[in-house]
């Protein structure tokens, strides 16, 4: 089976089907969070020291980071950011841009070996994004769309990261260290979403043996609730097979829904993780210790 390996400077995280699931904390990202996008424009990067330490407190075992902040600097500002967030912890990074030129910032501070986010089937971007991924040895997301934009086809974005599988290859990434996006739409929008991302994720595990990942909180864009539709998705999208997602770890529902899907598929050995994160300790154990005089 296929397993991704990523890495800080002194830990490792590997994505794979027989694997605990990877929750990617998807808090350090300015996109519809004005007041995180204006300080980190003013140099106040304090919002993302809390969400660093926070998510990690939380369960994520890797975190995306995301500078994209309209008219700002942007490969200054995502180095910037990278450096801070491992100067506070060793979790792997998945460094996060539409501009060629923050990626390339990023993976020129990064220590070890992160996972670049993103690249598409379009020709431009595959031409300059997979070069930097083979240069500095990493891994990457793949999002299935391409010039002619994002299917409403499961089948057709299947063979969109075909081609980017493809692609990879012919620069020395084995599929091993491609991890593909199916693109998650907002349900209420569109009613087949859910089971769009589910067909196409199992296509993906069984035809093209590689990992995947998504941006979950997508699928309730706009409902109500919306850590409840989170976690049923993230429990059925694993079901059908994926083995990772940008998502928020603060959510008691996403993190619950998370650690029942890797009991109930035998990827918690012993069901330890669970046993560790929820058993109530014993009226003895909660008792404070009296000293002998």
């Amino acid at each position: 089976m296929t397993d991704t390996v990523v890495s800080s400077a002194t830990r490792e995280v590997v994505i794979g089907f027989e694997r605990p699931f990877v929750i990617i904390g998807e808090r350090i990202n300015p996109t519809g969070r004005k007041l995180l996008a204006a300080e980190m424009r003013d140099g106040d990067f304090s919002r993302v020291e809390t969400d660093t330490i926070t998510q990690v407190a939380a369960g994520a075992p890797m975190l995306d980071v995301n500078a994209g902040i309209p008219l700002a600097d942007e490969p200054g500002l995502l180095a910037k950011a990278i450096q801070l967030v491992q100067s506070l912890t060793d979790v792997p990074l998945s460094i996060d841009s539409s501009i060629v030129e923050a990626l390339e910032a990023g993976l020129a501070v990064y220590q070890g070996k992160p996972l670049v986010n993103s690249v598409t089937g379009e020709e431009e971007r595959l031409e300059r994004v997979l070069p930097l991924v083979a240069k500095y040895g990493a891994a990457v997301v793949a999002i299935s769309n391409d010039e002619s934009g994002i299917s409403e086809d499961p089948d057709v974005r299947f063979e969109v990261a075909r081609k980017i599988v493809g692609r990879a290859a012919d620069y020395g990434i084995g599929r091993e260290d491609v991890v593909v996006d199916p693109l998650v739409m907002p349900i209420g929008a569109m009613g087949t979403a859910g089971r769009q991302v589910f067909h196409l994720v199992g296509r993906l595990r069984n035809e093209l043996g590689v990992n995947t990942t998504c941006g979950a909180s997508n699928i309730s864009f706009g409902l109500p609730n919306r850590a409840g539709i989170n976690a049923a998705f993230l429990s059925m999208a694993i079901g059908a097979g994926m083995t990772s997602a940008i998502t928020n770890p603060l959510e008691p529902e996403v993190r619950q829904a998370v650690l029942a899907a890797d009991v109930l598929a035998g990827r918690d050995p012993h069901c330890a993780t669970w046993i560790r994160t929820y058993r109530v300790p014993t009226e003895t154990a909660r008792r404070p210790s009296r000293r002998r005089g």
